[in-house]
């Protein structure tokens, strides 16, 4: 079938979660209670950054628009698949299913680039400290994050194109809960040589230069924390980037094992696909909050007056 004609395929079948009926009802309410919290917590993070003037800093402000883009990221698969979960139907159109594909890449590179931009923010605060409030001012990093959504909407739009010119065969299913590039590439009856070479080119610098990026900065950090003399100011550096480096750790871990690690098409590979997809679709997301929150007093506090009502809002003044 042409690429063109597209349109004539009403809709593809997800895989799913899980293939076991008694399963259904178990994963229905475990996702929706992470999806619950992955919302409410991230939008705590967002209003308790936005209403304490303390937190006004490019630190905190990257934070609140890596909430957000969590907040859009996994609102992009979880609700599907909750509805699928409900209604028993694995189903989804094309039109959806390439709409769900262009947003998931969007806010999934862009947690990847403001990672990497936090990075850049640690780094110019902890090695630069003397000209870091002149470097990392309200412009610049409007402009940084400008820039990072800008080259997310194009590369996934790439993506989406490439996506869009395939044909696919009369076996339309899935191998995911949502719609992604390389399940999809598995499912097309056309040549996917040029979307397996823009995945691996475009797609491997998307998640590699970030990621060089984010290990090279967090190399100079460490050898600068380690020449302050006392340990008080030893442990507060530290403080300020282990939260970060965890969050690292776990989004791109599983992030270049779903992408960058090639699998099969067998039972057994679809189901630890499966489980890394939920790892950075889900987990990350639902993780974030807390991990940036338990172990930093400022947003402790902050969360604490928001939650008791003692705040207003003034973000940006």
């Amino acid at each position: 079938m042409a690429g063109g004609n597209q349109t004539t395929i009403f809709e593809f079948l997800l895989w799913g979660l899980s293939e076991q009926p008694e399963q259904q009802h178990i994963l229905f309410l475990l996702f929706l209670w992470m999806y619950v919290v992955t919302v409410a917590g991230n939008l705590l993070v967002v209003l308790a950054i936005g209403t304490d003037t303390r937190l006004h800093t490019p630190m905190y402000f990257f934070l609140a628009i890596l909430s957000c883009a969590d907040i859009l990221f996994t609102s992009t698969t979880v609700p599907k698949a909750l509805v699928n979960i409900q209604s028993q139907s694995r189903s989804i159109s094309y039109a959806g299913c390439l709409a769900q594909l262009y947003f998931f890449l969007t806010f999934g590179d862009m947690d990847i680039f403001l990672l990497a931009t936090m990075a850049y923010d640690r780094y110019m605060a902890i090695c630069h400290p003397l000209h870091y409030m002149m470097i990392m001012n309200r412009q610049r990093c409007t402009l940084l994050v400008t820039v990072c959504w800008t080259l997310t909407s194009l590369v996934a739009m790439t993506h989406t194109f490439l996506i869009f010119r395939l044909s696919f065969c009369s076996q339309k299913i899935i191998p995911d809960f949502f719609c992604d590039l390389g399940p999809l590439m598995k499912v097309s009856c056309s040549d996917t040589q040029v979307n397996q070479l823009v995945l691996l080119f475009l797609g491997g610098a998307v998640i590699l230069i970030p990621f060089m990026l984010i290990l090279v900065s967090y190399i100079h950090i460490f050898l600068a924390i380690l020449r302050v003399p006392s340990a008080q100011g030893r442990y507060k550096a530290f403080s300020t980037c282990g939260s970060h480096l965890v969050v690292v750790v776990l989004f791109f871990g599983t992030v270049i094992r779903a992408y960058l690690c090639p699998s099969s098409s067998s039972s057994n590979s679809v189901q630890e696909d499966t489980a890394a997809a939920v790892m950075y679709t889900v987990v990350t997301p639902l993780l974030n909050p807390f991990i940036y929150s338990l172990r930093n007093k400022d947003m402790k506090g902050a969360l604490g007056r928001l939650l008791r009502g003692k705040v207003s809002f003034s973000w940006g003044k």
